[in-house]
């Protein structure tokens, strides 16, 4: 009866279906318990569903690599969960017509720190050459980061790790850190984490208010560009990239 039981478990844990419908499951009941406590950044809905879905796949013995090929059109939705977030983005169009000068000052200072300060930390502790190229791009949004890692020879799996760890950790310290600097204009809260968290910075923006969360997916939007842009040229003159 037992080996009746488990016989299909492999074939089972192996569907996309079982997959995609554990790792929505886990998320809306992560979700559900950051609501129940009044969204608490340390509750981020991304963390806290990341460590019950790791548990699960260690549980089960399922590969990384498995589960990624069957959520893979998860990471499809990315792209156009991204671009619809020019709709609210939108309805601030006469803000930021008064504010571009400070806002390229802001996307250029914070795309610098971040590729360099990524490239500086992980060459200190010995970092290898893949995973340099893989880390460079890390604070522009998932997809596009995967891509500048591809172009510039890096690993992909590494980049979206990279990637998930700067949005969880941004989207948790960003907006402390700026009330601890007495920094309280919505404007700057939301593209500093969007520009610093990508996606998941500019969902728990705009769980704040829409002001925030609109700003937010301009700092996603512009960095990721950015990102794409400077990422190469900066590793070509480290001499770790030639075009």
């Amino acid at each position: 009866m037992q080996n009746w039981f488990l016989a299909p478990w492999p074939e089972l844990i192996a569907s996309p279906v079982v997959w995609i419908t554990v790792t929505l499951v886990v998320y809306l009941a992560a979700f559900r318990i950051y609501d129940h406590f009044n969204n608490h950044p340390l509750l981020l809905p991304v963390l806290t569903a990341v460590i019950v879905v790791v548990g699960i796949l260690m549980a089960t013995g399922t590969p990384y690599a498995e589960y990624e090929q069957a959520t893979r059109f998860l990471y499809f939705l990315i792209g156009p969960a991204t671009v619809a977030l020019a709709v609210p983005l939108y309805t601030q169009l006469p803000r930021l017509r008064q504010m571009w000068k400070p806002i390229s000052v802001a996307l250029l200072v914070g795309c610098f720190t971040a590729i360099l300060s990524a490239l500086g930390i992980a060459w200190v502790f010995g970092a290898t050459t893949d995973t340099l190229l893989s880390l460079a791009p890390k604070s522009a949004t998932m997809p596009i980061a995967m891509e500048v890692a591809d172009l510039t020879g890096g690993i992909a799996s590494l980049t979206t790790v990279a990637c998930a760890i700067t949005g969880i950790s941004g989207a948790i310290l960003t907006g402390g850190l700026l009330r601890f600097m007495k920094i309280t204009d919505p404007v700057v809260h939301g593209f500093a984490m969007g520009l610093s968290a990508h996606a998941i910075g500019t969902g728990r923006a705009f769980q704040v208010d829409e002001t925030t969360g609109a700003f937010s997916a301009l700092g996603l939007s512009l960095n990721g560009v950015a990102t794409a842009v400077i990422v190469p040229f900066v590793l070509a003159a480290l001499g770790l990239f030639t075009f």
